[in-house]
């Protein structure tokens, strides 16, 4: 299928068309020099990621979702440096995970069959533009410190997603611009920056070649690793994503751009790891929540383009949209190193160099909205923790510093399914020898069946995992030279501390292997776990079972060190409530201290062999000894080898045997994959908008409800409406699982929708979790009113306020609020990507006027509830929601829709996305 066009619309009103010959090759693109001569005065001067932003618009300027007026406010951004502009933006293509793209695929699977039934050919539903969905989320860490640890979890694995995985195999077979990188390959972050991606993107189209920037949206939050290789790319939620692979645009405000400058050079021993803690640290301080960061200045030059990608990787930690770095010399090495085509290198620096886009050292700085500064020689040994990333301790204060934070840590086992406690943890919802020891063996517990004990602090999960690390070749040849060093003096891990080695592609293996850095960290216990997130993402697997049992017996605050990227409480493990951000190298080390009261600066972490300490300065690489590996044997044979077949998967994704062919096989029995209704009874003409009469209230919110209040993503009871649906299909509770591992079961997400154990619906005081009042006022499941609602075909409501939806892009909150029957949220604010995403399911967003509420109009839920005119709505208009009392008193609120554009109100209308989406497919 040929896919969505990219230039052919085009308007071109700054006559930016032109070509470009590179190697004897002709391509078309979209010349920002030339547009700033043709009215777009100063451009030049934008930040590196403006102008790819900008030349999106250029592009796809058609005079209604890109305009001129819209391609002249990035102009005029020079002068502001901000703008409450909203524009629209199309990426070139889709990255997924498995976890949050198998409901994806669902509504993919599930228009095809719309489209069946419409009489049309199934074949027209395909998206339009380059999908790639990675299988890294579902490994988990079973087994470990063994050689046969990798497939072990790998075969279970399986077990455990057979399901899910025969449905994204059968994906893999039936959509065109879809492909699958199959289990035990590595993480989409990492696959997408060594393989994926390709800086400059192109395109055939109409017999000419369009070059343009490679950008991409993906359903992860760090796909923004990849803005390290100068691929502008953010995380969005599963509604946004499915709308851009179906070619419709993203709508964005036209950002704010923080400079982050960089000077001097790091100092010998100091990481990347240590370097983007810090970084975390400084802008979570200076305040970059939704806006882009680019990085800039004379310190570039001494970073790797891995370096950089680990910078990069951790923008959701510092709270910002991107991590941006430009196109430099560094970039065409690292394309040049990671094997990708010569032709495309050469693209890539003569597009670069033809748009102003290629940084060297003499480039002059582009204009920020705002900037701050690092010099690099003052970046420290760090870590961050034991709770936030962006909390980092200098590894000289982190025994001090954990002392300290032992009194504020609460008691008690943490539950996985605990409400985040911040906007950026929802992101994530979704793991020996003598040493020296400063609590006295008396004070540890005791451990059944083992010859130690136990006690507050100690390092039980030590886990090299994680996007963020372990595509820095950097940091894990350094890990390995700390293992080799440490098993020549006879150094080994604690026996109470899980260790494992996760990387995110399996070149890591061969490089590991080449040069037997593997061997010293599988004497060490860090034997290969798998290619996933693992630890990262709360996969950590179980701790053995007497360690399990000490801790919860003696309320220990245990930790974790880990190379990840989120340390949230209770989000590594059930057992651990301390947890530790550090590089490869310090998780190596303290799984050999075995405790973080060790003080890994001054105290000895072991007792060599000979009997004599052993200090952390006797095991550390230097980095002459790091970069001397690192130049012998990373090869481009090991990306071309490792990536020739990347999709082509083990003998056992092979051998899934897949149901259907254009169509997919529903089975009926499955409790992980089903047909959502969101078509059923689709005709081809909208039926008219009607009007919401006489509904009524489901939930009654305060302010800053979240996506994960709506749609939790942990796990759940027996008890619950979701665990009561799973018992009944026999599904015993040590089988749930998670509602994130069963997205791509409509049945099992309704139930759950407004399901979080501490949400709080104002109709039932006192009440936690997903209550409220059914029909006859009597308190039940928010589920079950709702299905007692529907089946008297009474509409509903929903009240809150502000930030409604804040968190992060959660499409479930979305879905589960149409599928209960919900017709409209009325809040006195929104969360600008679950207002979009509420309009992409045909729920209609409106927003009490300023100083005004559900409280200030004394609503207490018994009331009846109607929206009238909703035929003639236009954007941003006022809308009449009128309100009957039990009394029969009717009072009238006046309210904005927030359906802000006129593309939004053709998906309302059409009761949503997909069927706008599905509608002009099958038309065309």
């Amino acid at each position: 299928m040929a896919g969505s066009p990219v230039t052919g619309t085009s308007l071109d009103s700054f006559k930016s068309r032109k070509t470009l010959n590179v190697g004897g090759k002709t391509y078309t693109y979209f010349s920002l020099p030339d547009a700033e001569k043709n009215g777009l005065a100063g451009i030049s001067r934008l930040p590196h990621s403006m102008k790819v932003v900008l030349e999106n618009l250029l592009r796809f300027e058609d005079g209604r979702t890109v305009t001129r007026e819209d391609i002249l406010a990035v102009a005029k951004w020079l002068e502001t440096r901000t703008s409450d502009h909203e524009i629209s933006y199309r990426p070139a293509r889709v990255l997924m995970q498995d976890f949050t793209g198998v409901p994806a695929v669902v509504d993919l699977a599930a228009m095809r069959d719309a489209t069946a039934k419409l009489g049309a050919d199934p074949q027209k539903i395909n998206p339009l533009v380059p999908v790639d969905l990675v299988i890294d989320h579902s490994v988990m860490v079973d087994l470990f410190g063994t050689p046969t640890a990798f497939s072990e979890n790998v075969e279970l694995e399986y077990e455990r997603n057979g399901e899910r995985y025969e449905f994204l195999r059968w994906g893999q077979k039936a959509f065109d611009n879809f492909r699958v990188v199959p289990p035990g390959t590595g993480i989409c972050h990492q696959v997408n920056l060594e393989y994926l991606a390709q800086t400059v993107w192109t395109k055939t189209e109409n017999g000419e070649t369009i070059a343009y920037p490679d950008t991409l949206v993906g359903t992860d939050s760090h796909t923004t690793m990849v803005n390290g290789l100068a691929v502008l790319g953010w995380g969005v939620g599963g509604i946004e994503a499915e709308a851009a692979m179906l070619g419709q645009p993203i709508t964005m405000l036209i950002p704010e751009v923080v400079g982050f400058r960089m000077t001097g050079r790091i100092n010998e021993g100091i990481t990347a790891t240590d370097l983007v803690l810090t970084v975390t640290e400084m802008l979570r301080k200076k305040g970059v929540v939704g806006k882009f960061v680019e990085f800039y200045g004379p310190g570039l030059d001494y970073l790797s383009l891995e370096d950089q990608a680990t910078i990069a990787n951790m923008a959701p930690e510092y709270g910002a949209t991107c991590g941006f770095f430009p196109v430099d010399a560094d970039t065409l090495a690292y394309l040049t190193t990671s094997g990708r085509d010569a032709d495309r290198i050469a693209l890539v620096e003569a597009y670069s160099r033809a748009q102003g886009m290629f940084r060297e050292t003499s480039s002059p700085d582009p204009v920020f909205t705002d900037t701050l500064e690092l010099d690099l020689t003052t970046v420290v040994p760090s870590l961050s923790g034991p709770k936030r990333p962006q909390d980092r301790v200098a590894l000289t204060d982190a025994a001090p510093k954990f002392a300290e934070a032992l009194k504020e840590i609460a008691g008690g086992r943490k539950d996985r399914t605990k409400l985040p406690t911040s906007k950026d943890e929802s992101r994530f919802v979704d793991e020996g020898a003598t040493g020296v020891h400063d609590i006295p063996e008396e004070a540890r517990v005791p451990v059944k069946g083992a010859d130690h004990g136990l006690a507050d602090g100690d390092v039980v999960i030590a886990a090299i995992t994680s996007c963020t690390n372990t595509s820095n070749p950097n940091v894990l040849v350094a890990a390995g030279l700390v293992a080799r060093k440490a098993r020549a003096l006879g150094l080994n891990r604690k026996p109470w501390v899980k260790t494992s080695l996760a990387p995110g592609s399996q070149v890591v293996t061969d490089y590991l292997t080449a040069s037997g850095l593997q061997e010293d960290l599988d004497a060490l216990g860090f034997n290969l776990v798998g290619y996933g997130c693992t630890t990262c993402i709360g996969n950590s697997g179980p701790l053995p079972q007497a360690i399990s049992e000490a801790i919860t017996e003696h309320d220990l605050v245990a930790a974790s060190v880990l190379s990840g990227n989120r340390n949230f409480e209770g989000r590594v493990n059930p057992d651990v409530r301390a947890n530790y951000l550090a590089s490869p190298p310090l998780v190596v080390a303290y799984a050999i201290a075995g405790s973080l009261d060790v003080n890994l600066t001054t105290d000895p972490i072991g007792t060599s062999t000979d009997g004599k300490p052993v200090y952390l300065k006797d095991i550390w690489p230097s980095n002459a000894e790091v970069a001397e590996i690192v130049r012998k044997v990373i090869t481009p044979q090991m990306f071309t080898g490792r990536y020739s077949d990347v999709f082509k998967g083990d003998q056992m994704w092979q051998n899934i045997a897949v149901e259907g062919g254009e169509t997919y096989g529903w089975n009926s029995s499955s409790t992980y994959v089903q047909n959502p209704p969101y078509f059923e009874g689709l005709k081809m003409e909208p039926d008219a908008v009607t009007d919401i009469k006489d509904a009524r209230v489901l939930g009654l919110f305060l302010d800053s409800i979240t996506t994960d209040h709506i749609s939790p993503a942990g796990s759940f009871k027996a008890g619950t409406p979701a665990g009561k649906y799973l018992v009944e299909r026999q599904v015993a509770p040590r089988d749930f699982n998670s509602y994130g591992a069963r997205r791509g079961n409509h049945e099992v997400m309704m139930r759950g929708t407004f399901a979080n154990i501490r949400i709080k619906n104002q109709m039932v005081p006192g009440v936690e979790g997903g209550f409220t009042k059914g029909p006859n006022g009597d308190v039940m499941p928010i589920y079950d009113a709702a299905m007692s609602y529907m089946k008297s075909e009474t509409p509903l409501v929903i009240f809150a306020g502000k930030e409604y939806g804040t968190g992060s892009s959660r499409d479930w909150a979305a879905k589960g609020t149409r599928l209960l029957g919900v017709r409209a949220v009325i809040a006195q604010s929104f969360e600008r990507i679950h207002r979009s995403n509420l309009i992409g399911m045909g729920v209609l967003p409106l927003q009490f006027a300023d100083g005004e509420s559900w409280q200030s109009h004394k609503i207490e839920g018994a009331e009846s509830v109607s929206i009238e005119g909703l035929e003639g709505l236009t954007p941003r208009s006022e809308v009449i929601v009128k309100v009957v009392r039990p009394d029969g008193r009717i009072d009238e609120i006046r309210t904005l829709c927030r359906i802000d554009t006129i593309n939004e109100l053709d998906y309302y209308r059409h009761g949503g996305i997909l069927h706008y989406v599905l509608r002009n497919l099958v038309a065309a």
